[in-house]
């Protein structure tokens, strides 16, 4: 301001003292003129600086809140997963402080867990409602007031696990009218008390394990919930179990679980179950000791419950039961148990007894060292884990009518004795795998199972199959005997009347195979013999019945050579193993009868390359092929196999496991750069020059060289082709597939839809289906175009094909064709990397190019100056 008011007042003192002094006042008047403009300069220029000190930061402001409100709304959507677009989205673990309102509306699913709420109100959640599962695992939320689940009432599904509260409004879940499953473990709970729930009539689960409650009293109004299936209350600090606690579960129903598990309890009233009928009731590591175990069942009287589980487990702290804890099992009427030790435990016949009208029994850690029979009444699955047995229970398990599932595995004692299981009608599940077991099979093992379908005698000592030793198990789908040595009686096992075997498993089973093994199986659909010993020439017959087989596994059986025809009936067979053998051809491969083979295992083989007629009759179908670890041959010789695996790694598996043979540095095929082997070229046009003195020298050259000596063959016999032929194509494009788009949209749509059209020749379009690579580009692309169009960019500097196919045509220098070739800069490369380009850096200096800008009036001149290029000499 101070500067403002001076310049009103200085032009006006100034006018006074030239009016009063005159005539000899103008050179000072001149001079002070000049003063006050320089003046006036200064003061706007003032002016203009002290205006955009003040206005920036203002636009500042105003770019940082809409940068803000940016970040705010699209932020979290762009670090959420959409798992189901529009209906379930995955923000797990992304670090966000507040829910996005872009959060689609029709979202029905949605994982928010650890992220960063603290709070829980109505404005934390947009409105969604659609919204059925909401996971809010691990939050960091310690608030959740009455008005939080507002926006989001139709929620069945509300999980918030782990997150530290503090306060829960008085109605903060009965807005949640819909909910079925509340998940509140690990948040500090004290009581169930100080849940309010009273509006949630259609609740079904509610699991509050891992907090600090000492009751399982459920409120009143707990009544109301007639489809309630399920109360968690594991790891809490439940010690005393009252009758007036289980009231409200008796006025729920029926059809509740009640998980206690690893809870401290140490008494369990007279009563407090009586009358009380669950599905599910969890004692696992919940008695502090053998005595109060013993008591606390004996006080589950008159309790009927479906599924049992009492013990402990292995590394626990707790429970370690002794054989008079669980003598009162049988005040409970129960259907299932599973019973877990800590520690290997045999199990009392009084004890067994209680459990003689169980359908399931699920032992863990507990042997089962009975002898005399138990009255099963309806037994239908016995299952034994780490029993440390001596021998198998056969009187026990015979004559078992219902019984129709039976395993015992992982048995925690050497040698384990086979006792025959007799008379068991309704048996279809033998699982004996893991046991150590000598034993013989199974014509008298398993007397009166005729329905048998399933047998699995794996990871055992050894198994002795006697001549008819099969026969009578029509009904058998499943046979496993991997891991096992296997005798076969009489060198050979009759498999006619396994005409339902479906999965037949004999991986290294020391077994020598002969030509009649797998006769009679005419349903396998899954053989599995890796491992094993063939006798020499065996392949053309072993596996002429098995016309249904899709999975055939011969891995590690030291096999060098397979006939053409050894797969010829295996018309549906879909995954094949050869892994781990001897192999140096898959000409096999090329059957037939192998056309619907989808994945083919050769890892681990002796094979240094596949011819190209291999590769061109692959089956169609194929998705997976493993040539890992195998001595591949990288050299221009395997030119076309080598660039096979680089452009079908998709189908490869682990192509970057691929090593060449030789290699100082075990380099891997992928990474073989091939544009070399067309250097040699120049040795061609010098051999007939010294061809009397250099005779022996060619000789060399030519075998050492053979490959590279009939490519250039070709080379000259297409050139020559060219000068008497017209062409087919106008122009040949040199191009990265990574700029087809540009290719495509560009280049083909102004040139070959133009007037007059120029017809152009792609690799993928235009090249001959199961002709060679290099014969395609020399016939079709270069001998068969006028021009050569090469199109630059990072991508054809970076593509070995494009480095092959330029310097391939600059070949044709040497034969006076330089005119041909039409340079396009799509973009701008560095010149280090157009140096990598053999010829490219020196022929850009030294000819004229054309360059892509993307802009109306630019695109007018290239495609005129193109098209003349193009059009030139025709």
């Amino acid at each position: 301001m101070f500067f403002c008011s001076l310049l009103d007042k200085f032009p006006i003192q100034m006018w006074n003292l030239f009016l009063f002094e005159g005539q000899d006042s103008l050179c000072a008047a001149g001079e002070i003129i000049i003063v006050i403009e320089a003046f006036v300069m200064c003061v706007s220029l003032f002016k203009m600086v002290t205006y955009w000190v003040h206005t920036i930061p203002a636009i500042w402001m105003i770019l940082t809140a809409l940068l803000y409100v940016m970040m705010k709304e699209i932020g979290p959507m762009e670090a959420c997963v959409k798992v189901v677009p529009g209906l379930q989205y995955s923000c797990y673990r992304t670090n966000l402080t507040y829910m996005s309102a872009s959060i689609p509306p029709t979202t029905e699913h949605l994982d928010f867990s650890f992220n960063y709420l603290t709070t829980l109100q109505k404005s934390v959640f947009p409105r969604l409602p659609s919204l059925v599962h909401l996971d809010l695992t691990r939050c960091n939320i310690q608030h959740i007031y009455s008005d939080a689940f507002f926006n989001i009432q139709n929620v069945s599904v509300l999980i918030l696990t782990g997150n530290p509260v503090k306060y829960v409004g008085k109605s903060s879940f009965n807005i949640l009218k819909r909910l079925q499953k509340l998940v509140l473990v690990d948040i500090g709970f004290l009581s169930l008390d100080s849940l309010n729930l009273q509006n949630l009539t259609s609740l079904q689960k509610l699991q509050l394990g891992t907090n600090h409650i000492s009751s399982i009293a459920l409120p009143n109004y707990a009544v109301s919930f007639k489809d309630f299936t399920l109360l968690d209350l594991h790891a809490n600090n439940i010690s005393v179990i009252r009758a007036i606690h289980t009231s409200v579960l008796r006025g729920i129903g029926s059809n509740i679980t009640l998980i206690l598990f690893r809870n401290p309890i140490s008494s369990i009233e007279t009563g407090a179950f009586k009358g009380l009928y669950l599905q599910g009731l969890d004692l696992t590591e919940t008695f502090t000791s053998s005595p109060i175990m013993k008591d606390a069942i004996g006080n589950l009287s008159d309790l009927s419950v479906k599924r049992l589980k009492i013990g402990g487990f292995k590394d626990s702290a707790r429970n370690v039961i002794y054989t008079d804890s669980v003598h009162n099992l049988c005040v409970i009427d129960f259907q299932e148990i599973y019973f877990s030790q800590p520690v290997p435990w045999s199990l009392h016949s009084h004890t067994l007894a209680c459990m003689s009208n169980c359908s399931k029994i699920i032992l863990n850690r507990v042997a089962l060292n009975v002898w005399e029979p138990v009255p099963f009444n309806n037994l239908e699955e016995i299952i034994v884990v780490r029993g440390k047995m001596a021998r198998l229970p056969g009187p026990l398990l015979s004559h078992q009518h219902s019984l129709k599932k039976l395993v015992i595995t992982s048995n925690e004692r050497s040698m384990i004795e086979f006792v025959a299981v007799e008379d068991v009608p309704s048996l279809e599940y033998v699982d004996l795998s893991e046991n150590d077991l000598v034993m013989s099979c199974c014509e008298y093992e398993f007397i009166g199972s005729p329905k048998l379908q399933y047998l699995n005698l794996s990871l055992n000592a050894a198994v002795k199959i006697r001549m008819t030793g099969l026969s009578h198990h029509l009904s058998l789908k499943t046979l496993d005997l991997r891991h096992t040595k296997v005798i076969l009686e009489n060198a050979c096992v009759d498999m006619h009347n396994l005409m339902n075997l479906e999965y037949l498993d004999l991986s290294f089973s020391q077994i020598t195979f002969k030509t009649n093994t797998f006769n009679g199986l005419n349903s396998l659909k899954e053989l599995k013999v890796a491992g094993n010993n063939f006798i020499e020439d065996i392949f053309s017959q072993i596996f002429s019945n098995l016309t249904t087989l899709e999975v055939l596994d011969i891995s590690n059986c030291a096999i060098e050579n397979i006939p053409w025809t050894s797969f010829e009936s295996l018309h549906h067979l879909k995954h094949l193993a050869l892994s781990g053998n001897r192999l140096t051809t898959l000409y096999f491969l090329t059957h037939p009868s192998l056309s619907k083979l989808v994945s083919f295992y050769a890892d681990g083989n002796n094979i240094a390359s596949i011819s190209s007629s291999i590769l061109q009759n692959l089956p169609s179908d194929l998705l997976l092929f493993d040539l890992s670890v195998n001595p591949i041959e990288c050299s221009c010789c395997q030119l076309e196999f080598i660039s096979w695996i680089i452009n079908h790694q998709s189908v490869l598996r682990n192509p970057h496991q691929m090593s060449c043979k030789a290699s100082p540095v075990n380099s891997r095929v992928t990474d073989f750069d091939f544009t070399h082997c067309i250097h040699i070229k120049q040795v061609i046009f010098t051999v007939p020059i010294f061809a009397v003195a250099m005779v022996l020298l060619l000789s060399t050259l030519v075998y050492k060289f053979q490959f590279h000596l009939r490519y250039c063959c070709t080379l000259l016999r297409g050139y020559r082709t060219s000068t008497q032929q017209e062409c087919s194509y106008d122009a040949f494009v040199i191009y990265s597939s990574k700029d087809e788009a540009w290719v495509l949209d560009e280049l083909v749509e102004n040139l070959e839809k133009g007037v007059p059209p120029i017809q152009l020749c792609l690799h993928e379009r235009d090249f001959e289906a199961g002709k060679s690579i290099t014969s395609n580009i020399v016939d079709e692309g270069i001998t068969g175009s006028r021009k050569i169009i090469a199109v630059v960019s990072q991508h054809f500097i970076d593509s070995s094909w494009c480095r092959f196919e330029f310097e391939l045509a600059q070949s044709w220098l040497v034969l006076g064709q330089s005119e041909r070739i039409i340079i396009i800069i799509l973009e701008d490369v560095k010149d280090r990397k157009i140096k990598r380009v053999f010829g490219l850096h020196k022929y850009l200096k030294k000819n004229t190019y054309l360059k892509w800008k993307g802009n109306a009036l630019s695109n007018i001149r290239f495609w005129t100056r193109l098209r003349k290029a193009i059009i030139a000499n025709k």
